[in-house]
């Protein structure tokens, strides 16, 4: 699939690392070191621009090292851009660590995964059918 990209940062295309990655990491395009302190989030632009097809989203995802190993997380997991958007791609990062967390320019931030979806249609009905579940709600079906 062939997606027009505008790169207005000093780093390379967004790249899959492997044969079967699902994302592309996503580095900070920033002129100025970013810190986050504990509970704070920001904007992390990164200089890319997107045309995606009609039926297609870009999802910002967090990365797992930073979220495992530091704390730091997209806010909106995962952030969906729309394919009629065509503004700067930006990350919502939070820190959820107790430490302070420098970004610096070029970081990995973030992975984004091209998604195809559908469009619904509503039917209005009077009601629904019936299953096991139910109305059933969060943590209905069991700890195990």
């Amino acid at each position: 699939m062939q997606i027009k990209i505008i790169n207005k940062s000093s780093h390379n295309l967004p790249h899959y690392e492997t044969i079967a990655s699902a994302g592309m990491d996503l580095r900070a395009n920033i002129t100025e070191a970013v810190t986050l302190k504990p509970l704070e989030r920001a904007i992390i632009k990164t200089g890319l621009f997107l045309e995606l097809p009609v039926g297609y989203e870009a999802q910002v995802r967090p990365r797992s090292g930073l979220a495992a190993k530091k704390g730091i997380t997209v806010l909106n997991a995962p952030g969906t851009i729309d394919a009629d958007y065509r503004g700067e791609v930006g990350v919502i990062l939070v820190n959820l660590s107790n430490d302070d967390f420098i970004i610096e320019n070029g970081e990995r931030v973030a992975q984004l995964v091209i998604a195809k979806h559908e469009r619904a249609e509503w039917t209005e009905v009077t009601e629904l059918s019936e299953t096991s579940r139910g109305e059933g709600g969060f943590g209905s079906t069991g700890v195990k």
